[in-house]
């Protein structure tokens, strides 16, 4: 009897302990809720602060494709409007991936040509995940600035190219920073991966 009720005492400390991480665990849908229900506009003072803190948080806990998706929502625009320039750019930089000054160091080691195709392979997987996740959401979820391209336009990637990753970034506003970090984020995914460093296959010669 002791044993069966110790099983059952078991079985419920782990249920319970699995609920909590489920309720814990942060997803795209959790942060959307949370920007939604919160109002930056009207917090001031260690309410505000509290809430860009929490935000930044849930962010870091999220997956590249989660925080893209995040993103994709639309809401986290709203909230970078209301920030000051001082909070966005402590913000940006508290959300920044781990060895992402690493990863403009290695970037920036790459031959100008391999540096030019990453940017542009980076827009473009950022664009197939926009699209992919609009197909798959109601239309009042997926009209949400989801069809809008990155904002880097042919001469600022070009910029990033010359100029270097390192200096475009740390000489760039806080605003542009932001619209910097999902391509960047992406970047830093491809070499991670090491995408950025496999060569291409060619075909082989048949030969006569």
């Amino acid at each position: 009897m002791a044993a069966g009720v110790s099983l059952l005492v078991a079985w419920g400390l782990a249920f319970g302990g699995f609920e909590l991480v489920h309720r814990l665990r942060v997803t795209p849908e959790k942060v959307r809720a949370f920007l939604r229900d919160t109002d930056l506009a009207h917090l001031t003072g260690p309410a505000r602060a509290k809430a860009l803190q929490r935000l930044a948080a849930m962010l870091n806990a999220l997956t590249l494709e989660q925080r893209q998706q995040a993103r994709f929502q639309g809401e986290i625009n709203r909230w970078l409007g209301t920030m000051t320039e001082e909070e966005k750019g402590r913000f940006i930089e508290s959300t920044l991936p781990t060895g992402f000054r690493q990863m403009i160091t290695a970037f920036e080691q790459m031959p100008e040509a391999r540096r030019r195709e990453a940017i542009a392979n980076s827009l473009k997987n950022i664009r197939e995940s926009r699209e992919r996740w609009t197909t798959n959401q109601p239309p009042d979820q997926a009209s949400l600035e989801t069809n809008r391209p990155p904002d880097w336009s042919p001469e600022l990637q070009e910029k990033a190219v010359k100029a270097g990753l390192q200096t475009f970034y740390d000489t760039s506003s806080p605003q542009m920073k932001a619209e910097l970090a999902p391509v960047l984020e992406a970047l830093q995914e491809s070499m991670n991966s090491g995408r950025l460093f496999r060569q291409p296959r060619f075909p082989r010669d048949p030969g006569p």
